[in-house]
């Protein structure tokens, strides 16, 4: 086994602190910052430091061995992209504010990639000529932008990151298939190796397109997602992705659809306590605007509207909300006491939940009035239904009825089975076996790297401190000299036998520093090993201590050389 160089924190440029930075929100960017592996350069921009570098490196490397043991080829794209590919794939203007752009000194348009679905189609159009040269894999692991509005939680959120991006290539959709399904096993290898809990979840697509999607999960209480998890069957998905079927009942016992007085009742809440029904009785409907088109969404009364599902259904679309102003030139529209029937040029979305046949109390379009018996089918149309509720805890699981849980999550992973839509709109053909042009399936695939550093940190630390798993830690064993000439001397000579085995050690041989600031930021650091020349170094006796389970055991120095050296 070749040496290892020894890290030696005497001349190590990073400082540990003993206070969480003031703008921290987070475990993860308290503890990287506190422990010395980031530092904030600007907001959302974050400088890796030596031993961030070197986790982030072996994360790195892990993607990259499991992305060749699947075939695939690694490039490096530019990251400051030409204007017109995205504007031949509507993503130009679908990304909106969150894409960086920039003129260069001719005023040529550019923009700093956030994906690069377009450059790597461009690239394999210009390389493939014939259904000979597919399939292929192709991969980066590169630095991505985005303006996020809000950039926080320290590396979890940033405006650059580092990201595995992957792009496959296919003459036909059993080939995508495959390939979809090579990196869906690709992922599991990694997120295992990483030592990361993770969940796959159903997704839903956005704005990269394409069909079946699933994300890479990771549970924790700083993840900005939401899953649902079934506890009975395997069913599990972002709550932006749950659909429900659509169930009539009979509506042949209803009566007919009659006005009741509701006086100052413009709430759910109001006309529930009135009639005396429950909010779930009553029909809550939503007006938007969808490119100043207004539309109404049918929800029952004691549901919320999820606008992110809304948006996600109309994008690439503006969706907002309604206004005074708006109001004011459509008197039929009575805020507070809009009905779905009888409603003209309003197109009206509603959730499954408000089925043909299901009957509700809702407003009747008057002052001061509601209607009840109003049945679904009946009494109004619904011009498409979609899942547009804020899920919920218990809401019974799409598969087998069974009451979902909710966890928050961190994105680390994401797959995406995107067809022809890049094809398409840059023309990627190739000759197909009769000699006649095959259009070319696609999919894409990202790994967060440096965000998989985050997630690493939020589900490994303890009240001490981080705690990597061995393979993307920054080093094997963290040896510590507890401050005498002679510990630090037998520090030092064992860092020494132990980089020569191979072993990566981090030693502090740090003068001037007390014993329990070392054992501190031993702890903070989070190396899986740490051995101690402390006490009875005259002896030749360490101590080896695990730091997830903090078990502590003395050994005679060559022992505790052979037991790292295993």
């Amino acid at each position: 086994m070749a040496n290892a160089p020894v890290q030696r924190m005497s001349q190590l440029m990073a400082k540990t602190l003993r206070d969480d930075p003031a703008d921290a929100e987070v475990l993860s960017h308290k503890l990287l910052v506190r422990a010395g592996y980031v530092r904030r350069t600007a907001a959302g921009i974050w400088s890796w430091l030596p031993l961030g570098k070197k986790v982030l490196a072996n994360v790195e490397r892990i993607v990259r061995e499991e992305m060749d043991a699947i075939g695939a080829q690694e490039v490096l794209l530019p990251a400051i992209l030409p204007r017109e590919p995205y504007e031949a794939t509507g993503r130009w203007e679908e990304y909106g504010p969150e894409l960086f752009r920039l003129q260069d000194r001719k005023g040529g348009d550019y923009l700093l990639g956030p994906t690069h679905e377009e450059i790597f189609t461009l690239l394999v159009k210009d390389q493939a000529s014939s259904y000979k040269d597919l399939p292929v894999i192709l991969y980066q692991i590169q630095t991505k932008f985005r303006d996020e509005a809000r950039p926080r939680a320290g590396i979890l959120r940033g405006r650059e990151f580092l990201m595995k991006d992957s792009y496959s290539f296919d003459t036909a959709d059993e080939g995508l298939a495959a390939s979809y399904a090579l990196h869906r096993q690709a992922y599991q290898r990694i997120f295992e190796r990483l030592g990361l809990d993770y969940r796959i979840c159903a997704a839903t697509a956005g704005a990269m397109g394409g069909s079946k999607s699933e994300e890479f999960l990771a549970p924790a209480e700083a993840g900005e997602d939401v899953f649902a998890d079934c506890p009975h069957c395997d069913f599990a998905a972002n709550t932006e992705a749950i659909s429900y079927a659509l169930q009539p009942v009979d509506a042949a016992g209803v009566p007919a659809a009659e006005d009741i007085d509701t006086p100052d009742t413009p709430t759910i809440e109001t006309l529930a306590a009135s009639l005396g029904v429950p909010a779930s009785a009553t029909l809550k409907n939503l007006l938007v605007k969808v490119d100043g088109e207004i539309v109404a969404v049918g929800v029952p009364g004691d549901r919320e509207v999820d606008l992110g599902k809304v948006e996600a259904h109309f994008a690439p679309a503006a969706v907002e909300m309604v206004t005074e102003a708006d109001f004011a030139v459509r008197p039929d529209l009575v805020r507070g006491y809009v009905g779905p029937q009888g409603l003209e040029k309003v197109r009206y979305l509603a959730d499954p939940r408000v089925a043909p046949g299901t009957a509700w109390i809702t407003g009747a379009n008057k002052p001061d009035t509601h209607a009840r018996n109003v049945v679904a089918g009946r009494d109004f149309e619904v011009d498409e239904y979609v899942d547009v509720v804020v899920v919920e805890e218990g809401d019974p699981c799409p598969k087998c009825g069974t009451g979902l849980k909710l966890d928050r999550a961190i994105e680390i992973g994401h797959i995406f089975q995107l067809g022809r839509k890049y094809a398409d709109a840059l023309k990627l053909d190739v000759l197909g076996q009769n000699g006649k042009p095959v259009r070319v399936t696609m999919g894409s695939y990202g790994v967060g790297v440096s965000r998989a550093v985050a997630a690493l940190a939020e589900q490994s630390a303890d009240d001490k401190g981080l705690c990597w798993p061995k393979e993307v830690a920054p080093a094997d064993v963290h040896v510590v000299a507890a401050g005498k000439a002679l510990q630090t001397e037998l520090a030092l000579d064992v860092s020494t036998r132990l980089a020569a085995a191979g072993v990566r050690v981090l030693v502090d041989d740090r003068a001037g520093v007390s014993p329990g600031v070392k054992f501190t930021d031993a702890e903070l650091i989070g190396v899986p090993q740490i051995l101690v020349a402390g006490r009875r170094a005259a002896e030749g006796v360490l101590e080896l201590k695990d730091r997830r389970t903090g078990e502590r055991e003395e050994l005679p120095v060559d022992e505790a050389i052979a037991r790292l050296t295993a």
